[in-house]
């Protein structure tokens, strides 16, 4: 299934996409795409609704986030070798965590907002996974059992912010709008490997980053069962797991946005997302 939200920022309802792309309204099913609803029984009872028997969405609604009540957003630095080289870092030995304020969290179409005091805000398209049940230590074998299914993710960032602001990356991460996330959160059942899906982003339609999940250095098992032995993940969490090469950062010399721009960017089965920049006021 292809689960979404729709509808004007805070007042969205959940949805899903039928077999020709058309939105059909959850909210008889579901209040929302969130907490007890992203369960394994929760998901099957969902997949089991003859979608047609559902009401249609008219028109062309706003895309909102794919998920509700997101208690933690979890990101890992570094997480793709070639990503590693380009910024003249060290493949890391164990995951680098860092958390990204849930209020930074947006829908995919929405404008990303460039924070007063900004130089250097940059893009990264990356793999989100969604948390369905809660996980504490977990096994790298049992580990998917405990995610609801997938999404993309851009992870923007300030770099200026994140590296030469002192203390941790969570500042250069946090800003309202630096969290674009969906346009669906894609049932596990639709993706069987996660460790083999092309992604890319355009910028004003020049290709920037042009990779894959294969590329990884800590897949998505692993990191599920990393993270459950220090925290608890809960329904609606998601785990922002890295980026390929291309980031502004990593270009010679560095490139990084300005208000007016156009930012597109996907992985293969799970859909797109496109921003336009502007400026804070």
């Amino acid at each position: 299934m292809k689960l979404l939200r729709y509808g004007e920022a805070g007042r969205e309802r959940p949805g899903v996409l039928d077999s020709a792309g058309r939105i059909r309204d959850l909210s008889g099913h579901v209040s929302d795409i969130a907490g007890s609803a992203l369960s394994p029984d929760s998901l099957a009872t969902l997949a089991n609704i003859d979608l047609e028997s559902l009401p249609l969405v008219d028109g062309n609604p706003r895309i909102g986030p794919c998920v509700a009540g997101t208690g933690k957003f979890i990101c890992i630095g570094l997480n793709y070798s070639d990503h590693a080289a380009e910024t003249n870092a060290t493949v890391p030995s164990e995951p680098i965590i860092f958390m990204k304020a849930t209020s930074a969290i947006v829908g995919p179409d929405d404008d990303i907002v460039i924070p007063r005091g900004s130089l250097k805000t940059d893009w990264e398209v990356e793999l989100g996974v969604v948390i369905g049940s809660k996980a504490k230590y977990v096994t790298e074998a049992e580990a998917l059992n405990y995610v609801a299914g997938y999404c993309v993710v851009n992870d923007v960032s300030e770099r200026a912010f994140q590296a030469e602001r002192q203390g941790q990356w969570t500042k250069g991460k946090s800003c309202d709008t630096f969290g674009p996330i969906g346009p669906w959160l894609v049932t596990k059942n639709e993706v069987p490997d996660p460790q083999n899906l092309p992604m890319w982003l355009t910028l004003n339609g020049e290709t920037m980053q042009n990779g894959s999940t294969k590329t990884m250095v800590y897949g998505v098992a692993f990191l599920v069962s990393y993270l459950s032995q220090f925290m608890s993940l809960l329904p609606g969490d998601i785990i922002s797991t890295g980026t390929p090469p291309g980031v502004g950062l990593g270009m010679k010399p560095p490139r990084f946005l300005k208000p007016g721009e156009i930012i597109e960017l996907g992985i293969e089965g799970l859909g797109k997302q496109r921003q336009v920049t502007k400026a804070d006021v």
